[in-house]
């Protein structure tokens, strides 16, 4: 199959689309990654444990919602030797390219999805063109099906281009969960690598515009606090109860309380929370997961540090205990701007490229931050990048989706950026 044809990364895209995944349970997504590349012919492809240092990973499912996932990739005809190198929930790859002399270049896309139902309305271009989510409640609300497919078609160009060194194209799992960027960093895969690219679609910026160097990364932290008290009758003998909704409300509470820092931008929030089994019942656990943001790595760990500090004071205040866990974490990071000017230069002769930007502040987290300082702090250079697209619906929303010219937009600025950075060597 011709992966640098237009409609054939189409036709991929919206194969991934109709798959959606999330965080380690990407089995059907690396799967048809894995085809391709097999089908471009890369030198090599690490997939499973050798493409993440296993004991870095974050978030990582529970066992049985692993075990429904590979059920659901196994009926859809994934191999099985390929899921049994998967199992555990190590799903993601990296494909290398060895072009002989010449630098190490690095390319990252994500490739999970979130826990989303996504619209069925007329008006919704999958719905419509028959390629919705076949995952129930689970969607590419963020475009990873497209960074996915740039992944792929970038590898195709490369490979049929005079490109002198080795490409590496990581497909890395869990990002929305700020789990996986840290166990590819840590992988020892990037320790080579002279430049690194990443690559996000749309961030409200219309098709036809590129960032050359996004900046402006917030550092993150997610927080899963579980409190346990006792249960007790409500009504005849409250007093015997210790009440861990109470603790989890207080926790609540006092979250958003933690002052903020002038060195900079800071974030707090709890997204999702429960407990308890009747209203005539003192509940005897209950649980919070949060996350806390900084404008610098430094003020995501005042913020964590005083969040920590909130939810053992909330437990010990109500009588109660508490285990915390880190579920998913990412570091703030700078683009390179030589190589960013690299990208810049290049997509500005892309046809369909109406404006480049220079830089941008994402004003988000993402954890390829992760991989920008392990080559960054390993001499290497690191930039990511933005190819704008329309999307009708705001990312993490059941109308997402993207404008498929800028696959091609992206395929083509990268493979261009790939081949020059290893020319030039700024």
């Amino acid at each position: 199959m011709d992966y640098t044809d237009p409609a054939v990364l189409t036709r991929l895209r919206r194969d991934l689309h109709g798959i959606p995944e999330p965080a380690w349970c990407e089995f059907q997504t690396t799967a048809r990654v894995v085809d391709a590349c097999e089908d471009i012919g890369v030198d090599t492809l690490h997939v499973g444990p050798q493409a993440v240092a296993s004991d870095a990973r974050m978030a990582v499912p529970d066992d049985d919602t692993l075990a429904d996932w590979r059920a659901t990739a196994r009926d859809a005809g994934v191999d099985e030797a390929l899921l049994d190198s998967m199992a555990g929930g190590h799903t993601g790859a990296i494909a290398v390219l060895d072009r002989g002399e010449g630098p190490t270049v690095g390319l990252r896309v994500d490739i999970d999805a979130l826990h989303i139902t996504e619209s069925e309305a007329d008006d919704h271009h999958p719905a419509a063109a028959g390629f919705r989510s076949e995952h129930d409640g689970c969607m590419h609300a963020c475009g990873h099906d497209g960074h996915a497919t740039i992944g792929v078609g970038v590898l195709a160009a490369v490979a049929d281009s005079d490109f002198q060194g080795t490409l590496k194209v990581v497909f890395q799992p869990a990002e929305e969960r700020a789990g996986g960027g840290k166990p590819i960093a840590e992988s020892g895969h990037l320790d080579d690598v002279d430049y690194l690219y990443a690559v996000h679609l749309g961030l409200d910026h219309p098709t036809g515009e590129v960032v050359a160097g996004v900046d402006g990364f917030l550092a993150v932290s997610h927080l899963r606090a579980d409190f346990t008290g006792t249960g007790a009758h409500a009504g005849s003998h409250p007093e015997d109860g210790r009440n861990a909704i109470q603790a989890m409300a207080t926790a609540i509470q006092n979250l958003h309380a933690i002052p903020r820092h002038d060195g900079g931008a800071t974030r707090v929030n709890a997204g999702r929370a429960g407990g308890g089994t009747a209203p005539n019942i003192v509940p005897d656990s209950a649980f919070l997961e949060g996350e806390v943001r900084g404008e610098t790595t430094a003020l995501m760990e005042y913020m964590k540090s005083h969040a920590d500090r909130v939810v053992r004071s909330a437990a010990e205040m109500h009588d109660c205990t508490v285990e915390t866990a880190t579920e998913g974490q990412a570091p703030s990071a700078e683009s390179d701007r030589e190589l960013a000017a690299c990208f810049g230069a290049v997509a500005a002769d892309r046809a369909g490229v109406d404006s480049v930007l220079d830089s941008d502040a994402l004003g988000g987290s993402e954890d390829a931050t992760y991989l920008m300082r392990r080559v960054q702090n390993t001499g290497g250079m690191a930039c990511y990048v933005c190819v704008g697209t329309d999307h009708p619906g705001g990312h993490h929303t059941p109308t997402f989706d993207v404008d498929e010219q800028s696959l091609r937009i992206g395929v083509g600025a990268l493979t261009t950026a790939i081949t020059r950075v290893a020319e030039t060597r700024p």
